[in-house]
């Protein structure tokens, strides 16, 4: 792979320069607010809540990425915008794995092994470009979906079902960019940026409205 190679992927972009794309690029000030503003949270919280602050970190560093790889837009700097957002969901799946649905390491681990297969064989079974590339983080809504239907009564599943909501109104917009180029030469991947700020805020509220024992009598190790 040549790692300096140009990447093209959005409406908005029409030339290889830094600044082609100012409203994909700005737009990811949404993951460092959503980052502060969950800090903020934290801190009112008792500020000893320690993975939900690494997965704060981690929002950040989504921002960060995503504007890098919205500028610089090579296949190397690409590598900033994946790996933040794929620690995330992982990260995230094992903390929910384990706080929500209250199942032992081990078997949050296994867990984690099926999901990583279900994305491997998504990833070679499904064209590349399918949904302009967002078919990529259907496992992960479903998987977010799946964990948050027990807790649908529950404050934590009110929040996570409303990251559900916001994340597939986000993909949807992500998966329509290139579709409209023609009509909307801005493109529709700015709201996929500012959605998706909102859905980890909520999703970071979830984790910070468990305190104590998860909801579900965690599974023997």
């Amino acid at each position: 792979m040549d790692w300096g190679s140009a990447v093209d992927l959005y409406c908005e972009r029409t030339d290889p320069s830094f600044w082609a794309e100012p409203v994909n690029a700005v737009t990811n000030a949404a993951f460092l607010i959503a980052a502060l503003m969950a800090f903020v949270q934290w801190r009112r919280g008792g500020a000893k809540d320690w993975p939900v602050l690494a997965l704060i970190a981690v929002t950040g560093a989504i921002g960060v990425g995503s504007f890098i790889f919205h500028t610089v837009a090579t296949s190397a700097a690409a590598k900033f915008d994946t790996i933040p957002i794929a620690v995330f969901i992982y990260s995230y799946l094992l903390l929910a794995l384990r706080r929500f649905s209250g199942l032992s390491l081990p078997v949050s681990l296994g867990v984690l092994v099926a999901f990583s297969t279900l994305n491997y064989v998504e990833a070679m079974i499904v064209p590349r470009g399918a949904l302009n590339g967002s078919h990529a983080y259907l496992p992960a809504l479903a998987a977010l979906i799946a964990v948050a239907w027990p807790l649908r009564r529950e404050e934590a599943g009110r929040w996570l079902f409303a990251a559900a909501c916001t994340l597939a109104v986000s993909l949807t917009f992500r998966s329509i960019d290139m579709a409209l180029c023609d009509a909307w030469p801005l493109g529709t991947h700015f709201l996929w940026h500012s959605l998706n700020g909102l859905a980890l805020y909520l999703l970071l509220r979830a984790a910070m409205s468990v305190q104590g024992p998860p909801y579900s009598q965690a599974i023997p190790s």
